[in-house]
């Protein structure tokens, strides 16, 4: 028997005997409860780096935890396979494909997670680029096309240089593209968009739904949807003859507005300059404007520009005009793109109005504050509590009586409308590039934007395209693609040539693992409600606005659809840290990357899965340590060599687990194994604590090794000796799959040790013998208290002075008269 774990050969040995068995097949007992557990899929970039290591990991032990536990589990993989990074590889190298690298690179990153000892079911694999997914891709975006959920329009897009394509909000981080880093610029374009704003209150009233999601994640979605109550007011414009819609919070300040500001990228902007003697100075502004980027434009640090327009607007309440100004921090993408200012109340507008000798005029006053203000005398906006001035018939109203009166009033007057308004904006998904999935849009002269029938998906994407980034869609430049006939009249028409954002794509997977084979419908109700919502859902933080949010969204319009019961899709949410080195992510530029390769070729996947499972908590940063990795290889090769070196004992014990008979030492360990399962199986259960469950059976084997020290084998109880052998193999069996399984078969096991009931633990034996003790005070007895049997005598005291009827002799804590309590001075009864 070798002394050391022979990694490679075992590894090499049960993957065999996993994959011929289909070990990992999906549970399907009726008798069993399910349970879904999932970790995010990865983009097939080719080569698994140390986050994804962590990840799958974690999935992977709760996967197993749970299939021990009894339940039917379904641990799915597949591959977020659409997207920039193959079609710029196919541009660089010229002689690639991006489906032939996709394709090689899954296949690359298969063989890598099998070699984690991953327990996927494979036959559950789906691809996003695949035609029989993106078949349904597109089936849900007719879907949507039909029901006025998808629609086309111009507006203003962020625009990303390098990758050459549209980009949505959420996909621009500090005014740059979030995959490539280049500066974001802005272009005028007709886009295809998904209307979440129909669902923005539904999916800012089931975070109550999300208790197994962490308060920061839901509160980044919250922000990022931004629900305010307000009121639509509208104001006229004598010059256009036309009405100027903005939205306010603060209608109860509406008197106190003395000028509007429009975005240099409102329509009515260039109609009031148009003809007057502003235009040019107009024209001028609205150009430097744009060129400004949109965190500079709303920086509190930034200045803010305006100029005025020479036009004026209607104030409704009292019918005075108001000049019109613009401003570089206003924006067209939030809002009406106008907002009405009120000086006194609001510092940025009182900023502006003294820069541009606006007037200012005070409407709220401070309830401690005896002088009225004065807009002239202020020094700063003022923006709390109080009551109106300045206001009409609302004078001496508090703030909150003059929000609804006025809101009421105003209502009934007809210019304005209470609302609820929102931050979040449509998902722009058109994208102008070749490796995605086409939307499934024909033109037609007659008949206008036209949804490709059912039986016609999927519109396959063409093999033989030109790749150069020019700004526009690949598949314009192949003719038998473009040129199609009207589904609805026959006429020719023409195919849309942009491409859906590949988040379409990751918005509906993991409703298709319930389903994957189904060719008439996405997945059916039946098999998808078996599953849904995943019960465990794992991933970065980086997706809380991005994948989440779209995720949320698809299910609930799946719901109105019909095809779930379900409005959430994921019931817990993890969010695993990062692996870093030397203080810093990882990455090639740093130079500070570790290749799971070369780990799992030096130590095997047990080392590499526990030593990243046991550096940190899976929601903290882990710093990468060559130490800890060959810490993890000592503990694994002690837990062999404990098996390994007692095997003849264990096989050879004949008798019955008596703990009645066990001597101090073995109480001990038997203790300790007890609280050992009790802790890992809280840990792994429900806390999600594996570093701290590792720990506890490191302290199990340290405590095994102390009790066989310098014990001969008569002394050794060889019952307890093979209990402890097999709860170790069992608990550490989901963190290190190979070892564990190699174990099992040497302890004489039936069958695989994944397969195994997990083991139980004995609330008696964490006990520990108990002596109750007398306590007296001046020679009386006063109380008798409980302590373990080898407690010290620290505890002893602690534990009396915590007594009930002692607390009369306590002052601040202590006791009044010192009292020694030995042990030979006090009554003891043993129970």
């Amino acid at each position: 028997m070798q002394d050391y774990y022979p990694f490679q050969e075992v590894e090499k040995k049960w993957l065999k005997n996993w994959e011929d068995s289909n070990l990992h097949k999906t549970g399907d007992d009726p008798d069993k409860e399910n349970y879904y557990v999932l970790e995010m899929f990865p983009y097939p970039s080719g080569n698994l780096h140390m986050g994804h290591v962590r990840v799958y990991s974690i999935g992977d032990v709760i996967a197993r935890y749970k299939r021990m536990k009894g339940y039917n589990v379904l641990h799915p993989m597949g591959w977020d396979a659409f997207g920039l990074p193959a079609e710029n590889a196919a541009i660089k190298h010229g002689n690639i494909h991006p489906k032939e690298w996709t394709w090689d690179n899954i296949a690359h990153m298969k063989e890598q997670m099998k070699a984690m000892g991953l327990s996927y079911d494979w036959d559950r694999e789906v691809t996003t680029a695949a035609e029989d997914y993106y078949k349904w891709t597109q089936w849900f975006f007719t879907q949507m096309f039909n029901d006025d959920l998808a629609y086309r329009k111009e507006s203003t897009v962020n625009w990303c240089p390098s990758c050459e394509t549209v980009l949505a909000n959420e996909q621009v981080v500090n005014e740059a593209c979030e995959r490539c880093g280049t500066e974001v610029d802005k272009r005028d374009l007709e886009q295809w968009f998904l209307k979440i704003t129909d669902y923005a209150e539904k999916l800012l009233d089931d975070h109550e739904l999300l208790d197994g999601w962490p308060e920061k994640v839901k509160t980044m979605q919250k922000n990022w949807i931004g629900r305010s109550e307000g009121t639509r007011v509208t104001f006229e414009l004598p010059e256009l003859d036309k009405e100027l819609e903005v939205f306010t919070t603060r209608p109860d300040t509406l008197f106190g507005a003395t000028y509007m500001v429009l975005a240099p990228e409102h329509p009515y902007v260039k109609e009031l300059s148009e003809g007057t003697d502003k235009e040019e100075e107009v024209e001028a502004f609205v150009k430097k404007a744009k060129k400004q980027k949109e965190q500079e434009r709303t920086s509190a640090d930034s200045e803010k520009l305006g100029l005025f327009t020479g036009a004026y607007a209607v104030n409704p309440v009292n019918g005075e005009e108001i000049p019109i100004y613009i401003a570089n921090y206003v924006l067209m993408s939030y809002g009406t793109g106008a907002i009405m200012a009120v000086p006194a109340h609001d510092q940025r507008d009182f900023d502006f109005a003294r820069k541009y000798g606006i007037e200012i005029k005070a409407v709220i006053q401070p309830e401690d504050q005896k002088e009225e203000l004065v807009g002239s005398e202020m020094d700063e906006a003022y923006a709390g509590p109080g009551h109106l001035i300045n206001s009409g018939k609302y004078n001496g109203l508090s703030v909150e009586e003059a929000f609804d009166k006025m809101a009421e009033d105003f209502s009934e007057a007809g210019f304005v409308e209470v609302e609820t308004n929102y931050r979040l904006r449509d998902w722009l998904i058109s994208r102008q590039r070749y490796w995605g999935a086409p939307i499934p849009i024909v033109y037609c002269e007659e008949c206008g934007p036209v949804a490709v029938p059912e039986e016609d998906l999927p519109v396959k994407l063409p093999h033989d395209v030109e790749f150069s980034p020019t700004g526009e869609s690949p598949l314009k430049k192949v003719d038998s693609f473009v040129n199609t006939t009207c589904p609805e009249c026959g006429a020719p028409a023409k195919r849309e040539t942009d491409t859906m954002d590949t988040f379409v794509d990751s918005s509906w997977y993991f409703m298709r693992y319930a389903d994957p084979k189904n060719d008439k419908l996405p997945f059916s109700k039946e098999n998808v409600d078996q599953w849904f919502p995943v019960d465990q859902y794992i991933g970065g933080i980086e997706h809380a606005i991005l994948h989440l949010l779209y995720a949320r969204f698809f299910t609930k319009v799946v719901h109105d659809m019909d095809l779930t019961d379900h409005v959430e899709p994921f019931t817990n949410w993890l969010a695993q840290g990062m692996v870093l080195k030397d203080g810093a992510k990882m990455s090639k530029s740093k130079g500070n990357v570790v290749d799971p390769k070369d780990i799992l070729a030096e130590y095997g996947a047990d080392t590499a899965r526990l030593f990243i499972l046991f550096a940190s908590p899976p929601e903290k940063d882990l710093e990468w340590s060559d130490k800890g990795v060959e810490g993890a290889d000592r503990f694994l090769n002690r837990v062999w060599r404990f098996v390994t070196e007692n095997l003849e004992l264990i096989k050879n014990s004949n008798t019955e687990l008596n703990p009645d008979n066990l001597d101090k030492e073995a109480k001990t360990l038997y203790r300790t194994m007890h609280a050992s399962i009790k802790k890992v199986t809280e840990d792994v259960g429900q806390r999600l604590n594996f570093n701290t469950a590792i720990s506890a059976i490191m302290e199990l084997t340290n405590e095994v090794y102390s009790y066989l020290n310098d014990r001969s084998q008569e002394d050794t109880d060889t019952a307890l000796i093979e209990e402890v052998a097999e709860n170790i193999v069992l608990l550490l069996a989901p963190f290190a799959p190979f070892i564990t399984e190699e174990l099992w078969e040497y302890l004489g096991k039936e069958g695989n040790v994944h397969r195994a009931e997990w083991p139980s633990f004995n609330e008696e034996a964490l006990k520990k013998d108990e002596i109750t003790i007398v306590i007296q005070v001046n020679g009386k007895v006063r109380d008798k208290i409980n302590v373990a049997a080898d407690a010290d005598e620290d505890e002893v005291k602690e534990k009396a002075m915590q007594a009930e009827n002692i607390k009369s002799y306590l002052e601040d804590g202590n006791l009044v008269k010192t009292i020694y309590i030995p042990k030979k001075l006090v009554n003891l009864v043993v129970k």
